[in-house]
């Protein structure tokens, strides 16, 4: 099976440094490729999750959240177009946070903080593990997007739609071949 791995709190602001190119490279056999500096990774070769998670787990100078998904999973999130109905522009990104179980409490939706008038991050759909929402780019956002896994009540990890987008496209172009 292919998979989809998200690490957590990697290279942001100075702690937990790690090298995911380096480990992609190290990691060669699972057919790893590393997509940016944050700990995202498609695996193309098959291989179990837990074989796959100790090895990556072995390769971090650091203890972390590892989250795998089934690369079916992503492929699903992406081809449904979630921010179809959504504002957009310069100033609003569109995330999805990884939890790491499936929440066993959902919130109403949509959720926004800190208010539905004056919202800096809103929480638009939960499918399966992933928590899609939208942030204003600035400064407080950042304070909210941390409260969002409190709410919650699980750890989360946050990555930008396009960072998903481009792993469906890797995923895609993978299942061609």
């Amino acid at each position: 099976m292919n998979w989809v791995v998200f690490l957590r709190a990697v290279n942001v602001g100075g702690a937990n440094r790690c090298r995911p190119a380096l480990i992609a490279k190290q990691l060669t056999k699972f057919g790893i490729i590393n997509i940016g500096a944050v700990g995202t990774f498609v695996v193309r070769e098959d291989v179990s999750e837990s074989a796959l998670r100790a090895a990556i787990a072995k390769k971090l100078p650091f203890k972390c959240e590892i989250m795998i998904c089934p690369a079916r999973d992503i492929l699903r999130l992406a081809s449904k177009n979630p921010f179809s109905k959504q504002p957009s522009g310069p100033n609003i990104t569109r995330f999805v946070n990884v939890l790491t179980k499936r929440l066993s409490k959902r919130p109403s939706l949509p959720l926004s903080l800190p208010s539905d008038y004056d919202w800096l991050v809103k929480i638009i759909a939960i499918e399966n593990r992933f928590v899609l929402g939208l942030y204003r780019r600035q400064m407080k956002a950042i304070t909210y997007l941390g409260k969002i896994e409190k709410l919650l009540g699980v750890p989360a990890t946050n990555r930008n739609w396009n960072t998903i987008e481009k792993v469906a496209k890797i995923l895609r172009e993978n299942s061609k071949n």
